[in-house]
């Protein structure tokens, strides 16, 4: 009787034991995608392999095995994977930038241009696919890159990569504006990133260019109405320019700009970003978000300083972008 009564509760203990261990495959993929950020790829894969045996079927599961086996430089493994996912109803755009960069890491470029422009058409506003066949164009030394990057700010404004692209390429041209108004606009989505003090290097070497003649407006014949119009309106501030460009002149130049702008253009082209310029004008943080952007890369010492003696400035304005998501509405995209 004893021994019934031990077997029964050995039985109970057990039971209790395997279902304290079973796991949903949400998460399990929860724990996969832990295992992933800290970079260890292995043990992503391990968990995610057992997650699919209880969802052989979901696609975001399989997604991110395909991701796991890539990372882990199993490419072919990660292609199996993914390719059969692209003719699946509920194939997302994910799909096609995941099967896009193994086709890359594999040298297969014509068969992930084929791909990218498939997804596209499945996919026609994506701003990623087109960000990313910008990004395979250019690296292939095709500057009708630039097309696929316009055309994804233009159908996904708030996707910031095209951004990103798009103000390196102007940068390397001609153009005077476009560098400009992409790059400020990249920095204001992804303040925080990694790429941002490049783009603020860019941006503060773009206004020298621009103020290199003294004559702005006779010296820059753009047929954009928009373009035009934010040339007419810098041209006005060029006599600030006569003692050189940085973080203190820009602020006074960036401040009469808007303010011209307002008051000539504002009606007929309203944009987003020029209307947070008015906005920090207003509620005087202008300065210490011209700081933050040129400062910030033309002396990071000097910088470092004003944060110092302007705390309440700098604690107001880094207070204020903590608290924000800068995003475009779709019916400002000028770059006709």
């Amino acid at each position: 009787m004893k021994s019934i009564r031990t077997l029964c509760c050995l039985t109970v203990f057990f039971v209790f034991v395997q279902n304290s261990f079973a796991q949903t495959a949400s998460e399990l993929q929860a724990t996969a995608r832990s295992f992933m950020q800290q970079g260890d790829y292995a043990n992503a894969v391990l968990v995610l392999n057992r997650a699919t045996q209880l969802e052989p079927k979901n696609i975001d599961l399989l997604k991110d095995l395909a991701m796991g086996y890539y990372m882990q430089k199993d490419n072919n493994k990660a292609l199996e994977l993914i390719k059969p996912l692209l003719d699946r109803e509920n194939a997302d755009d994910q799909c096609y930038q995941i099967a896009g960069i193994i086709y890359q890491q594999l040298d297969q470029t014509k068969e992930c241009e084929k791909l990218y422009r498939k997804g596209i058409k499945k996919f026609p506003v994506s701003g990623p696919l087109y960000n990313e066949l910008g990004e395979l164009l250019w690296a292939q030394k095709d500057y009708s890159a630039i097309r696929q990057w316009e055309k994804g700010i233009e159908i996904d404004p708030n996707y910031s990569k095209n951004y990103y692209n798009a103000c390196k390429f102007y940068y390397l041209t001609t153009d005077k504006v476009w560098s400009i108004l992409y790059g400020e606009i990249f920095v204001n989505m992804e303040p925080m990133s990694a790429r941002a003090p490049e783009i603020k290097t860019i941006l503060l070497e773009s206004y020298k260019k621009l103020f290199t003649d003294t004559n702005i407006a006779k010296e820059i014949k753009d047929n954009n109405k928009f373009a035009a119009a934010f040339i007419a309106t810098m041209n006005k501030q060029s006599s600030i320019a006569a003692s050189g460009i940085n973080s203190e002149s820009l602020t006074m130049i960036r401040t009469r700009f808007i303010l011209d702008w307002a008051h000539d253009y504002e009606a007929k082209f309203p944009f987003r970003l020029f209307e947070l310029q008015k906005q920090l004008l207003q509620e005087g943080m202008f300065d210490a978000y011209n700081q933050w952007i040129f400062g910030s890369v033309q002396n990071l010492a000097s910088y470092q300083n004003w944060t110092l003696a302007h705390s309440t400035d700098y604690n107001d304005f880094s207070h204020f972008q903590k608290g924000r998501i800068f995003k475009l509405p779709a019916a400002q995209y000028y770059k006709e």
